[in-house]
């Protein structure tokens, strides 16, 4: 993937299977849902360790389509965290219900505040989602008996986290009643666009499965084979379907993700043994952490916002590529939820470091060399 940055923050290596892979979907004929989807949803499903999997066309899809599963309409509340990409708090807001903004745990922890999220339980409160940010998961041992103490559904926004593991060794996605992934350019198993919903729930499945193509009782792929002759429609359905080109690049890629993950893995303990000893930088998350994530990006901890966007200049002038994340708060549309401190704290404070599949450890050793130079 070319880039202007001669270590770019994050990288996408197309193999020549996976280019057969879809070059076959294509001279095939068939692009729409269909059976490459079917046999993706299945080896996802069985890799994860779910009972079943059902594709749609992106993670913000997938959140979506949970919480209307969860059963998520007008005038509910949904707890999302203020540090998380947007989709998660617009997901919650697509189905007439209102994102309410937690903060998060720690700078060093910025997943969500349990004892926030109890504080902003009302009996309009239908769900939490727990973001598992950056491939780190969220506390869901304690999610999970704050939620069904209370009645609650239990999202899991696992778009940053594929392949990561709970406190308890649970795979993400299994830890509540849903869990939804992305499939996204930028993510640890990438098609380019693409999600997946998987549940313990049979209704909840079943609902996904419905919604995500119009509500319609039989998709194309039934009337093309012959299996039925028309349809109904059931419900307010969407166009949320995976095509079958994304899911043929996803049933090539997904047998080398296990290895992906463990080279990022890699390049991220790397990065700590550089980073330990700097006092000017704090590492989010712990080593034993570490192992159990499933590295997205790598974040640092910065003394204050100037420190770190005179470091992610000095850092583009390398030639190397940085991001960071706002809070949910500082943008116009939820401004008027007030102050998330330690949320906001975060958004300040951090930089994404360069981190892929491909990264290598040279390439870490030069980022963190210019840094400290930076610094």
């Amino acid at each position: 993937m070319s880039t202007p940055f001669s270590i770019p923050l994050t990288n996408v290596e197309m193999t020549e299977d996976d280019v057969q892979a879809v070059l076959a979907c294509l001279s095939e004929g068939w692009l729409t849902m269909g059976p490459r989807t079917q046999a993706f949803e299945a080896a996802f499903a069985e890799w994860l360790g779910a009972e079943r999997a059902v594709a749609v066309g992106s993670g913000t899809a997938a959140l979506h389509l949970a919480l209307l599963a969860a059963g998520v309409g007008p005038g509910d509340e949904v707890i999302v965290p203020a540090f998380t990409f947007v989709a998660t708090a617009a997901a919650a807001r697509y189905c007439g219900a209102e994102a309410i903004l937690a903060d998060v745990r720690d700078p060093l922890e910025p997943t969500l505040d349990i004892l926030d999220v109890a504080s902003r339980i009302t009996p309009r409160t239908k769900a939490v989602v727990a973001v598992h940010f950056g491939g780190y998961a969220a506390d869901m041992i304690s999610l999970r008996g704050l939620c069904g103490d209370r009645g609650l559904a239990l999202i899991e926004d696992c778009a940053q986290a594929v392949g990561a593991r709970c406190a308890d060794d649970t795979p993400v996605g299994l830890a509540g009643d849903a869990g939804c992934f992305s499939f996204f350019s930028k993510k640890q198993l990438c098609v380019g666009e693409g999600g997946m919903v998987v549940t313990p729930h049979e209704d909840w499945s079943a609902k996904v499965k419905s919604l995500r193509s119009h509500a319609m009782t039989s998709v194309t792929w039934d009337r093309h084979r012959g299996h039925a002759e028309s349809y109904d429609i059931l419900d307010i359905g969407f166009n949320y379907r995976m095509d079958e080109p994304r899911a043929a690049l996803g049933l090539s890629r997904l047998p080398r993700l296990d290895d992906d993950l463990a080279r990022r893995r890699v390049a991220v303990r790397r990065y700590r043994e550089l980073l330990a000893d700097v006092p000017a930088v704090e590492l989010p998350w712990t080593d034993e952490d570490v192992e159990r994530a499933s590295h997205f990006a790598f974040f640092a901890l910065l003394p204050d916002r100037g420190t770190r966007d005179a470091v992610r200049d000095a850092l583009q002038a390398d030639g190397i590529q940085t991001t960071w994340y706002p809070s949910l708060t500082q943008f116009s549309e939820y401004e008027s939820h007030g102050r998330r401190p330690v949320s906001e704290e975060v958004a300040a404070r951090h930089v994404a470091l360069p981190l892929s599949s491909t990264t290598t450890v040279e390439q870490v050793e030069f980022v963190v060399e210019r840094l400290l130079a930076a610094l």
